[in-house]
């Protein structure tokens, strides 16, 4: 299994050694004419731009807990310094010190400005290079330059109107050409895409092994697929109820305020051939194709179909630089205990494994998914648990058991679920997605190179224990293991196993091409097509199938209307790339976020020791999040140096 180590993205040149991944950013202090000298220190140089790549593997700074998926433990909500995503969500955002500061850096964001800048500084001396190729350079600076816009596109993201240089600041440079006021949406989504379609035609289609995580044609395309998704979306297309009385200096709106459809159909263009580019190199949906682990053989005997259907979601995102992976981030420090996986990992119970139990390094097991994660996903039908006529949801809550070994429905559940195991009904009947991704009551969890078996209670397996871990535990009772590689154990980052974390993914081509089809032309064979690429590989019905049958579906035929099939694409999105930071953008995009994001997060009473005591509701962790959390604030020390700007609404 291929090892990714710090830093910045994998390799792309040797560098004179046996080390295959660059692992050095150059020291700030050297001189322009050093640094563009030769080709090596040109690679550092590079390295630089790629530097400002967001940290979303860092479980304290990344993107990927906005939204309603993640909660921590609950003695970390009130420390500036951790969990700056949540802080968000709880309405603690501010422009005196923004979290996730893009903008300049601060409270955990990358100042992707300086990035931008940097971008322009190796384009500008990069020809100056002696040991390189007019081929090499020319990849080189296509790779500067997509990542300059790529920067700028993470910046509208999060601000809306972004300012644009348009020349590199020197000493020289007068008052009007340093401080910029900032430009119009529309303008800033051209410099984008102008910037990314002069870079692609000078970069390699496909990288090749050795330098992994580097743009290429394929990543490139795939990304401003995703950016034209986004100027699509409502947020940016005419979106008059936010943004209508938010002018520049010149009394002219900074948003459109019309919607205009034929954006969709940009999409759906950019969309077709990023997919059609991604197929040819040979990508396409994961599915796993080694032999199970030891644990679950006697499983794959007797539940063949089901468990494999298991594995293709639960080593989807863990398994490195699989086929599905179109671009990931490897900018992940071997050393560095904080990422997400290991925060979301369980520690290994006493009676497994090789006796290494209870360690805190490298299993922090405190980053617990939120209970409206387990409703969220699909019954077996692959309908929502209120849409499923067949589903006893008001009883959902009940406690049960799981079928016991000789019991005849057994083998169904072989794999799944503990046989004879205390549970509640919510948690049976359920997709597969539920079972790879979520740690539940009676489950299973694989990591530490062994099959555990998980209970969540108060002294139980994956649960909270009083006497050895007070301050780590899942405080709603819910674990998240689909970030976790199951062969990742304690105690050492040399007994973890690294992977990229998805910046795209294939699945997200085809369902952004289903969501783009239904926005531009309705309901169609050729969305449900898209769909059901992904349900498919999910072990559920195609979509036209369930949703029309009238025995199973409670509002039947809801996906042939453009309305009720956009609410099936969006639910299909959170469910497949549930705690991969797709699914907040996903409710922000369709001006869905402040209601979606505004409830408190419950969980389990993690401390119940019993199914009676332990499956009782409490909220959490109040949340709010309303229209003026959708823009961050630009900091008051960016407003009092630029007079030339205006702030976000509402700060």
């Amino acid at each position: 299994m291929k090892a990714i180590t710090y830093i910045l993205l994998a390799t792309m040149i040797t560098l004179g050694s046996c080390t295959k991944y660059l692992d050095v950013v150059p020291d700030n202090t050297l001189k322009l004419e050093d640094i563009f000298n030769i080709k090596i220190d040109a690679y550092n140089a590079l390295a630089k731009v790629y530097s400002y790549l967001p940290n979303d593997e860092r479980t304290h700074v990344t993107s990927w807990t906005l939204g309603d998926e993640w909660v921590g433990r609950l003695d970390l909500n009130n420390n500036n310094g951790d969990l700056r995503a949540m802080r968000i969500m709880r309405g603690l955002q501010s422009q005196s010190s923004p979290q996730l500061g893009y903008w300049s850096g601060t409270q955990g964001g990358k100042p992707l400005y300086e990035g931008m800048r940097q971008a322009d500084v190796f384009l500008m001396h990069i020809d100056k290079v002696r040991d390189m190729s007019d081929g090499e350079k020319a990849d080189w600076k296509a790779q500067v330059k997509f990542l300059k816009a790529y920067y700028a596109f993470l910046l509208v993201q999060r601000y809306g109107p972004i300012v644009i240089p348009k020349t590199m600041a020197s000493p020289e440079s007068t008052k009007e050409e340093l401080f910029l006021p900032r430009t119009k949406v529309e303008e800033c989504f051209n410099f984008i895409l102008d910037l990314m379609n002069e870079a692609i035609p000078s970069l390699v289609e496909r990288a090749t092994s050795n330098n992994l995580g580097q743009i290429d044609q394929v990543a490139a395309k795939a990304i401003k697929a995703r950016v034209l998704v986004f100027r699509a979306s409502p947020f940016f297309n005419g979106n008059q109820e936010y943004f209508g009385d938010f002018m520049d200096k010149d009394g002219q709106p900074f948003f459109p305020l019309q919607e205009d459809k034929e954006k969709w159909k940009d999409a759906i263009d950019a969309l077709n051939e990023s997919i059609s580019l991604c197929e040819e190199n040979g990508l396409g949906l994961y599915h796993y194709e080694r032999e199970p682990f030891i644990y679950d053989r006697a499983a794959f005997e007797a539940n063949n179909q089901r468990m494999k259907t298991l594995y293709d979601l639960r080593m989807l995102i863990v398994d490195p630089w699989n086929r599905e992976l179109v671009w990931g981030n490897s900018n992940l420090d071997y050393y560095n205990s904080g990422e997400l996986a290991h925060s979301s990992n369980i520690r290994l119970p006493e009676g497994y494994g090789d006796g290494v139990v209870n360690s805190s390094s490298f299993s922090w097991q405190w980053m617990a998914a939120t209970y409206k994660m387990a409703e969220r996903y699909y019954t077996e039908n692959g309908l929502p648990i209120e849409e499923d006529l067949t589903y006893d949801v008001d009883n959902k809550h009940e406690i049960t058991r799981t079928p016991g070994q000789l019991e005849p429905n057994y083998p169904h559940w072989n794999g799944y679920m503990q046989p004879g195991a205390e549970t509640i009904k919510l948690y049976m009947n359920r997709e597969p997605r539920f079972y790879a991704n979520l740690g539940i009551t009676a489950g299973y969890w694989r990591s530490h190179a062994v099959r555990i078996n998980t209970m969540m209670f108060g002294n139980s397996h994956g649960g909270y224990n009083s006497s050895q871990h007070t301050t780590d535990f899942m405080t709603t009772g819910i674990g998240t293991q689909k970030l976790v590689h199951p062969e990742s154990q304690s105690g050492a980052w040399q007994r973890t196993i690294k992977f990229p974390y998805p910046i795209i993914r294939m699945a997200d081509l085809y369902l952004m091409k289903a969501e783009a089809l239904n926005e531009f032309s309705g309901p169609s064979q050729q969305v449900y097509d898209e769909i059901n690429k992904v349900r498919t590989r999910a072990g559920i019905p195609n979509i036209e199938t369930v949703w029309s049958d009238g025995s199973l579906a409670r509002t039947v035929n809801k996906h042939i209307t453009r309305e009720g099939l956009r609410d099936i694409i969006l639910q299909e999105r959170s469910i497949e790339f549930a705690f991969e930071g797709i699914h907040f953008w996903d409710m922000w995009r369709h001006k869905k976020a402040t209601s979606a994001f505004s409830s408190p997060v419950w969980g389990w009473t993690h401390t119940g020791t019993t199914a009676v005591t332990f499956f009782v509701l409490e909220v959490k962790q109040e949340r709010r999040f309303t229209i003026t959390d959708c823009l961050w604030p630009i900091s008051l020390n960016e407003m009092n140096t630029n007079g030339q700007l205006i702030q976000n609404p509402g700060w």
